[in-house]
């Protein structure tokens, strides 16, 4: 059983865990856990992946009635969430419960633990979240991407560092293939700004698209979230850009180990799961990180990377459309910074983490039918 969810960031790497194994393993059998409005859903279901649900609600950091009234609720659904994932536990009997966080994870993986269910969580960000923490005291490992994550969990000798693990796809995915595939003989810019949107990005890049990339010799694809989508459509539609192929617009891109094995530029935030990503690929990349996260740590890990010649850092604060036009002509002008900048890249990339949850979990299953 694997829970994760809330947004892609969680939900991709608990879909890549899944497809390792079912590489492995071809007769496993998996139960997605998510809630019943997450995004995990459309995507786990689209994986091919059968998912139910229990109710659960994240908490709200800010201070109001409303949030007040909702974190009552959250409180509530989280005492009761817990028994709901027992029964689902044990209807499916899984030799093993994973969770690569959001705060579905805590009902799953603390009903396994008081089950006694071998129980694994994957942490992708360097400072882990509430849901790591808490689960830290019951799981039997923490499977972390950065090696400071330990110095923040009550159990640090759980830790196993492994990186962030990678769809498949996205590790045997060949740029000149998918390039044929997808009929593209043109500079290919992949741009997107988180699974939900993100304002700030979606405006500077429709600017782009615009201003530059309508005008010139390139090919642009972009998802403005699925939150957004409908009104960057309708703007699209009147600006006349709607419908062009050279312009690929959309709410999410579903084929991104095509689409990003095929591009020369990527523009994106900076979560630490398209960092491996763009990493295992060895694209050049324009990030923007999130100022609205836990720590900063989306700027701290943008930071290694443009530190390392890999990427151009742009803070939210800076951004404007012409900032970022002036950084796509630098690097799409000038063929020897994409090959240094691809080379920097392919440095930072880990592409064993998959390897090493797998043997993760072979140890944890193997223990618990020797003590059985």
């Amino acid at each position: 059983m694997i829970g994760g969810g809330g947004t892609a960031g969680h939900i991709n790497p608990a879909l890549s865990i899944a497809k390792k194994l079912s590489e492995v393993y071809p007769d496993s059998e998996f139960l997605f856990v998510g809630t019943p409005g997450g995004m995990e859903n459309r995507l786990v279901t689209k994986a091919g992946f059968q998912i139910e649900h229990v109710k659960v609600l994240g908490f709200k950091r800010k201070i109001g009635p409303k949030e007040l009234i909702h974190n009552v609720k959250a409180a509530y659904y989280a005492v009761t969430s817990v028994p709901q994932a027992k029964q689902l536990i044990r209807s499916f009997s899984p030799d093993i419960v994973i969770g690569t966080g959001g705060y579905v994870s805590w009902p799953l993986l603390k009903g396994a633990a008081d089950l006694g269910i071998p129980t694994l969580i994957h942490e992708q960000n360097a400072v882990p979240g509430v849901t790591t923490k808490k689960l830290s005291a019951y799981v039997d490992r923490v499977m972390i991407s950065f090696a400071q994550t330990s110095s923040h969990l009550r159990y640090p000798d759980r830790a196993v560092l492994c990186g962030n693990p990678v769809d498949p796809a996205i590790l045997r995915a060949d740029r000149e293939t998918e390039r044929r595939r997808l009929g593209i003989n043109k500079p290919f810019i992949l741009s997107y700004g988180g699974s939900l949107g993100a304002r700030p990005v979606n405006e500077a890049v429709y600017g782009l698209i615009k201003n530059f990339s309508s005008r010139e010799n390139v090919v642009h694809c972009h998802a403005f979230g699925v939150g957004a989508f409908e009104q960057w459509k309708q703007k699209a539609v009147e600006d006349g850009l709607w419908g062009r192929e050279d312009l690929v617009l959309s709410d999410y891109i579903y084929d991104m180990p095509s689409r990003m094995a095929a591009c020369d530029l990527v523009i994106s935030r900076a979560g630490a799961i398209t960092l491996a990503e763009l990493a295992a690929l060895g694209k050049p990349a324009i990030l923007i990180p999130s100022p609205y996260v836990t720590d900063n740590h989306q700027y701290k890990n943008a930071r290694v990377f443009s530190d390392a010649g890999a990427a151009v850092l742009i803070e939210e604060k800076d951004l404007t459309p012409g900032l970022l036009e002036e950084k796509v002509r630098l690097i799409l002008s000038d063929p020897a910074k994409q090959k240094e900048m691809s080379a920097a890249m392919n440095g930072l990339a880990r592409r064993d983490a998959q390897d090493i949850i797998l043997c993760e979990i072979k140890k944890l299953v193997a223990a618990k039918v020797e003590e059985s």
